[in-house]
């Protein structure tokens, strides 16, 4: 059986496993402890919920593997292409880091301390970010469900194939992405009231020439405290970023001031 194949049936394997409340067998062994690793009961349960509620069709290959989650390609039951990010619940290894974002967010006031309810809550912070970028005219995945450590949103891409990272790739105009890129975090800081606090070439993709921002499970209300350091580290990342390409980037503090409301005009 080709790995093509094996992605396809994936579906029907997690349904089957689920409703006969028996583990699958499969002659690819990396594959199955990768499974085995992702979908426990819960997270077997969360997936059937969203095939059940024609949420998704099919579930396919994974398109990003991280130290906190996996990104599987899907399809909705009307063809709309998804990306289904699950997060791990069998490690504590980023719990700390979690709840160092979570606490303080008056949106999550009472969250219970073992690793299962903090993933979920994270996972909630997550999709709730996604929607304040949604409604503020971000351009970023669009969230469609979420479920315990379940997130459903669009797919960046085509056919299944990723934007690339602007890591990966350099755009046409670097210049004119760089100016892209910080009306993106102004929108976030004005319009969504989040600073992202993880931006960087890793979390932006380059789609149709356009930054696309991603992975916003960190990212902060701007009431916090802690908003103001994180605008400023994602202003470092980005001007490092760009530097690398050739762009002459714009002065720290003034970039803080115009993405955070301080000044009308930064050309």
């Amino acid at each position: 059986m080709s790995r093509e194949r094996d992605y396809d049936e994936i579906s029907d394997r997690l349904k089957r496993r689920y409703e006969e409340d028996a583990l699958f067998k499969d002659k690819n062994k990396e594959e199955f402890r990768v499974m085995e690793e992702v979908f426990d009961r819960l997270t077997l349960q969360g997936m059937y919920k969203l095939f059940k509620k024609g949420v998704i069709d099919r579930l396919h290959g994974v398109v990003k593997a991280g130290k906190e989650a996996r990104v599987y390609y899907a399809v909705h039951p009307d063809g709309r292409e998804l990306a289904v990010k699950i997060y791990y619940t069998h490690t504590a290894e980023f719990r700390k880091g979690m709840m160092d974002y979570i606490r303080g967010d008056p949106r999550f006031k009472r969250v219970r301390k073992n690793t299962r309810s903090i993933v979920y809550t994270w996972n909630q912070k997550e999709f709730s970010n996604l929607q304040l970028c949604e409604k503020a005219g971000v351009n970023s995945p669009r969230p469609i469900e979420f479920i315990r450590n379940i997130l459903v949103m669009t797919f960046i891409g085509e056919d299944g194939v990723p934007a690339p990272l602007l890591r990966e790739i350099a755009p046409e105009d670097p210049s004119g992405f760089y100016g892209l890129v910080l009306d993106e975090m102004q929108l976030l800081w004005q319009k969504a009231g989040l600073a992202h606090g993880d931006l960087s070439e890793y979390n932006i993709m380059v789609h149709e020439e356009k930054p696309v921002i991603f992975d916003v499970s960190q990212s902060m209300l701007t009431i916090h405290p802690m908003a103001p350091s994180l605008v400023e580290r994602d202003i470092g990342n980005i001007n490092y970023t760009f530097r690398r390409l050739g762009v002459e980037t714009r002065d720290p503090e003034e970039l803080k001031e115009w993405i955070t409301g301080g000044t009308e005009d930064l050309y």
